[in-house]
């Protein structure tokens, strides 16, 4: 799996997850909702983590980019956050949007 596709599969994962908490809110008192946001940063975590283990990508190992010249040496993981975390930010702000104006 590319990472391009990495993070497809991720975003749709993640927006399943944030569908799942938003129902869940309706059901808690405020201070507990905004305790969700902390849990979704945890199934940020664990699914990118998941869907490494179903790839076969060992974020730890060093990510090979050929077509740069750099001297710099990232992990798929930092690659894999770098390219995610602006799904994670947007997933993010939207559930705090929902869970406020419950």
């Amino acid at each position: 799996m590319n990472i391009d596709e990495f993070r497809a599969e991720l975003e749709v994962r993640l927006l399943i997850e944030k569908e799942y908490l938003i129902r869940e809110a309706v059901t808690m008192r405020s201070q507990e909702r905004l305790e969700l946001l902390g849990q979704f940063n945890e199934k940020y975590r664990k699914l990118i983590k998941r869907l490494a283990d179903e790839s076969g990508i060992d974020l730890y190992a060093p990510f090979d980019n050929s077509t740069e010249n750099s001297d710099k040496k990232f992990s798929y993981e930092q690659i894999i956050l770098g390219k995610t975390m602006s799904i994670y930010d947007k997933l993010s702000d939207e559930l705090y949007e929902e869970i406020t104006n419950i």
